[in-house]
């Protein structure tokens, strides 16, 4: 079984067991049947919080004089019923400047459905708008990080799985720790050696920390990474708890940052991919305006950076322009990085959809059934199934007539059915997010770029521009700046025609091609696919194509269209070309612009000994980005490549474990090319 299995697809993560007891107040509180123990104090859950985790981490005090540009940190191991998370949350807004900005993180092994959390908060009025944040953002349960924006200034990343292997994983710093989680003798396998040296590799110099428990065991595997501890009175009942610091070799937090951590042996066997320093992002200009573009755009101007996106065909101009596009992903058969991406990606874009656009106005979370057209295809399904474990609310097989069932429309075929897939409108969502406040649209080309001091001099065809940072995401276009990384043209032609007629799929449909649920009156289908082709012109031929998949597809659907024959149907078709950028392994890239040159001196050894191991960090072109090659799933991987950017950018805590950041990261096709040398 591979790593990959194991971190995320290789067993089911068990919800919690609970029961449901009267607390001092005579009101319903949790009670885990597998741990025996509380969730929180049942005489006075969160004055034991404000207690031990708020006062203890001195947060009053650090949240009124917190003027600093990234987002206070806070991390915490068991977020059960999320009650440590909105006593902060709540907190922090008391206290806190305006401009202040809060992200939590907090592990999560067994989570409680929603259905309980609604049962838990619903006691709780005074928390009932933070509540209902959390709740209707809870995620699907599945290992890995999920990213929730609670408000404009507070951000919350849930990693489900083992705090100690997910900790492991995080990418990102924390400057005060919330250790709470089942007492060590009820829960001894969370309160272990490895969950401290996690602790250690992901704490910013200084770091505080605060726990309920006095345990010898938490006292020496503190005291082993770096952290001095002390005992302090404990709340109510417990006589004592424990407070302090990280301060790795004795040294005193102005130094402790001189000093080497246990932080870089996660990237010891990957030095390349060690991130470039913070750089300020005031000022930042986005090459492109198409979902990449726009995206990123968006998640800079939400934490303040001024954007300045830059677009010489105007906003959505190219494959971002169609008037309806799937919300699709096509999982691998066998567990992969790649498909570990897509999966967060799906799951992040519909709550951020969700969040900005919850009318549904530009998008529907309508379902989607990939369809199993052929053996070929239906082997690959039943082994996709056979290797993931993973909520059928999330992805479950069905036979043809439950497919029919669920698109409304007869099926020939078994089927994947994913329920939070959809459509959305890509040339709208593409303006509502370029008119986010701090984004300025400029209709430009970019003929040069310069580094200067203050960050790089653009030469645009409307006069120059001067930012601190540079982000590329014009797709194909951006070939021409990524110091040559490979990007390949990928042509795709859709149809699309007025549609009034009854029979319609109700949900996204997809076999070799796709159809989509009519909207604004349209029904669209296609795409062709067509590489090394960057033609935008219509094409008949095509169009005879995405008719011919139409009835492979949706058979039923063709027939109502072909009534009159096919060439009055063809007759009847419209379209759009289009061309896309994918990378030679079809994921996107999405991270730092690497110095090709630099990569291919400093790691040349690659191409006689793969395993050679390096101590020197990758070399990067200062303050240039990518977000590219999303070929014809970027309105799934687009939003959380730009969450990443911008996570970077403003040095927060990134949106994935740290192997799918490298997955992402441009870089990896300059080390793949070296080895493939070997």
């Amino acid at each position: 079984m591979t790593d990959d299995r194991l971190a995320v697809f290789g067993e089911r993560l068990e919800p919690a067991e609970l029961d449901w007891r009267q607390d001092a107040a005579q009101q319903e509180a949790p009670f885990s049947t597998r741990y025996d123990d509380v969730y929180f104090s049942r005489d006075n859950g969160r004055a034991e919080t404000q207690f031990v985790f708020l006062d203890n981490n001195e947060l009053p005090r650090r949240f009124r004089t917190w003027d600093t540009a990234r987002p206070f940190v806070i991390g915490e191991t068991g977020c059960g019923t999320g009650l440590n998370l909105l006593c902060a949350w709540a907190c922090f807004e008391q206290h806190a400047p305006a401009a202040a900005r809060l992200h939590l993180i907090s592990t999560e092994k067994h989570p409680l459905s929603r259905e309980a959390l609604q049962r838990v908060w619903q006691s709780w009025p005074d928390f009932a708008t933070r509540a209902q944040a959390l709740i209707a953002q809870w995620p699907q349960p599945v290992p890995g990080v999920h990213r929730l924006r609670l408000s404009p200034r507070v951000t919350l990343d849930l990693h489900f799985g083992d705090a100690a292997a997910c900790l492991a994983r995080l990418d990102g710093q924390v400057d005060a720790w919330f250790l709470d989680g089942f007492a060590p003798a009820k829960n001894p396998d969370m309160w272990q050696p490895a969950l401290f040296a996690a602790l250690a590799s992901a704490s910013r110099p200084g770091a505080t920390f605060a726990t309920f428990t006095c345990a010898g065991l938490v006292r020496r595997g503190l005291a082993a990474e770096g952290f001095r501890w002390r005992k302090v009175p404990g709340f109510g009942r417990k006589r004592e708890m424990l407070r302090g610091e990280w301060q790795p070799d004795g040294l005193t937090a102005p130094h402790a940052s001189q000093c080497p951590t246990r932080r870089s042996e996660p990237r010891a066997a990957t030095p390349w991919f060690i991130p470039p320093p913070p750089r300020p992002a005031q000022h930042v200009a986005v090459i492109g305006a198409g979902i990449a573009g726009t995206s990123v755009a968006e998640a800079l101007a939400r934490r303040g950076s001024r954007v300045s996106l830059i677009d010489r065909g105007g906003i959505a101009s190219g494959a971002s322009g169609n008037p309806q596009a799937a919300l699709y992903v096509k999982l691998a058969a066998e567990t992969n990085r790649q498909s570990r991406f897509y999966l967060a990606a799906l799951l992040y874009v519909q709550r951020w959809l969700a969040t900005l656009d919850p009318e549904r106005s530009l998008w529907r979370d309508s379902g989607l059934l990939q369809l199993a057209i052929g053996e070929r295809e239906q082997r690959r399904q039943q082994r996709f199934l056979d290797n993931y474990v993973l909520p059928e609310t999330l992805v479950s097989g069905c036979d043809a007539a439950r497919a029919s069932e669920l698109a409304g429309t007869p099926l020939a075929h078994s089927a994947l059915a994913y329920p939070l897939a959809g459509w959305v409108d890509p040339a709208a969502l593409c303006q509502r997010l370029a008119a986010t406040p701090g984004v300025e649209y400029r209709r430009a080309t970019l003929d040069s770029l310069e580094a200067i001091d203050a960050g790089w001099q653009l030469a645009l065809s409307d006069g120059q521009l001067q930012v601190d940072q540079v982000v590329f995401a014009s797709g194909h276009a951006s070939g021409a700046w990524l110091d040559g990384l490979p990007l390949q043209q990928v042509r795709g032609q859709i149809a699309s025609l007025p549609w009034t007629a009854p029979d319609a799929p109700a949900q996204v449909l997809c076999g070799e091609g796709y159809v989509l649920p009519p909207y604004a009156g349209r029904l669209t289908f296609g795409a062709t696919f067509t590489p090394n082709d960057g033609d935008t012109r219509l094409r008949e031929a095509d169009q005879q194509r995405n008719l011919d998949e139409l009835s492979r597809t949706a058979p039923a659907l063709h027939a109502t269209l072909c009534a009159d024959g096919e060439a009055a149907a063809l007759a009847a078709l419209d379209g759009r070309a289009s061309v896309r950028a994918a990378s030679p392994d079809k994921t996107p890239y999405a991270g730092p612009l690497p110095d090709s040159a630099g990569w291919r001196q400093e790691y040349a050894a690659l191409a006689k000994d793969a395993r050679q191991r390096f101590t020197t960090p990758g070399r990067h072109h200062p303050g240039l980005w990518v977000s590219t090659a999303h070929g014809s799933r970027g309105l799934v991987s687009a939003p959380l490549c730009a969450e990443l950017i911008a996570s970077r950018l403003h040095d927060e805590p990134l949106p994935l474990e740290r192997e799918l950041v490298d997955h992402l990261h441009p870089g990896r096709r300059l080390i793949a090319e070296l080895i493939r040398q070997t």
